[in-house]
C-alpha cells in the first residue's frame, strides 16, 4: 500500500467524520460509489487530480491544505480563553452563538423531539429554517450556524461538535431504526433556559415547528431543495444567508412593503 495514499485516506476520513458526513453522503458529493470512498479512506485506491480538487472543494479548503499532512484541519468551538493553534483551519462558533445553539436545540427537542420522524436529518432542516427564517424576518442571526449544501439538504457544520459537548448532560443520543432505516435521535435531559431566548426568537421557532415538524426526512429534504438559499448555493459550499431576501412567496416569511417590492 502506498504510504501517501494511506495518509491521505486517513486525513480525508478524519475530515469527513469531523463535519458529520456519512460515507454515503460523501460519495454522492464526490460522484463515486460508497465502496470507492471506503477504498480511498483505507488508502487502497489512487485519487486523481480532479478528485483531489473535488474533495478540497467539499471541505471548503484549498488542494494544498488537503495535501499538507502537517496542517491540522479541525472543526472547533471558539472560546475567549482558547489560544488559536498555529497551522489549523478552523470553523468557529462564537461563544454567544454556541449558547444560543444549545438552547434552541433543547427547545426544539422538548417540543417535538419525541415524534417518531424526528431523526437527525429532520432536525438539521428545522435548525436551517429557524436560522434562515429569523434572518429574513429580523435581518440578524439567531443561531448563526454555518450550513452547507448537500444532497439531503442544508447541513449545519458545527452540529456534531456541539452535540459532543451536550451529550450526557443536556441530551441523550439514541441510535435505532425507523422503517428499517438507521436513525439517530436526540432526547433532551433538561428544559431550555428561556431567559436566553427572546420572544421573537421563540415565535419563529414555533412557526417553523408548527409547519415542518411532522414531515419525514424525505419530505423535509425535498422541501428544503426548493428554497432559494439552497438553490443558489454550489454543491458542498456554504449557503449564503443573504439569499433569503430573494425567496419565492412559498418560502418567504417576511411581509415586504410595496416600496420594498418596487425597489427589488
Amino acid at each position: 500500500m502506498n504510504i501517501f495514499y494511506k495518509k491521505l485516506g486517513e486525513r480525508i476520513k478524519k475530515m469527513r467524520e469531523e463535519i458529520g458526513f456519512s460515507q454515503e453522503e460523501f460519495s454522492e458529493r464526490l460522484g463515486v460509489n460508497r465502496v470507492a470512498v471506503s477504498q480511498i479512506e483505507k488508502g487502497q485506491r489512487k485519487i486523481s487530480a480532479e478528485e483531489i480538487f473535488k474533495i478540497a472543494r467539499i471541505f471548503n479548503i484549498s488542494p494544498d491544505n488537503l495535501l499538507d499532512f502537517k496542517k491540522g484541519i479541525e472543526v472547533v468551538l471558539e472560546r475567549k480563553s482558547e489560544q488559536k493553534k498555529k497551522r489549523e483551519i478552523r470553523i468557529c462558533v462564537p461563544q454567544k452563538n454556541l449558547e444560543k445553539f444549545k438552547e434552541v436545540l433543547l427547545y426544539i427537542l422538548n417540543e417535538v423531539g419525541a415524534k417518531p420522524n424526528m431523526g437527525e436529518t429532520v432536525l438539521y432542516k428545522l435548525l436551517y429554517f429557524v436560522d434562515f427564517n429569523f434572518y429574513e424576518k429580523c435581518e440578524e442571526q439567531l443561531i448563526g450556524a454555518t450550513y452547507i449544501k448537500n444532497h439531503y439538504g442544508p447541513t449545519p457544520v458545527e452540529f456534531k461538535k456541539i452535540i459532543g459537548e451536550m451529550e450526557g448532560k443536556d441530551i441523550r443520543k439514541i441510535k435505532d431504526k425507523y422503517f428499517k432505516y438507521p436513525r439517530t435521535k436526540y432526547l433532551p435531559l433538561r428544559e431550555p433556559d428561556l431567559k436566553k431566548l427572546k420572544a421573537n426568537e421563540i415565535k419563529v421557532i414555533d412557526e417553523v415547528l408548527e409547519k415542518l415538524s411532522d414531515m419525514n426526512a424525505k419530505e423535509i429534504s425535498e422541501y428544503s431543495h426548493n428554497d432559494v438559499p439552497w438553490l443558489t448555493a454550489e454543491d458542498g459550499e456554504i449557503i449564503d444567508y443573504e439569499a433569503v431576501f430573494y425567496r419565492t412567496p412559498t418560502y418567504s416569511v417576511r411581509h415586504y412593503s410595496e416600496k420594498e417590492e418596487d425597489i427589488s
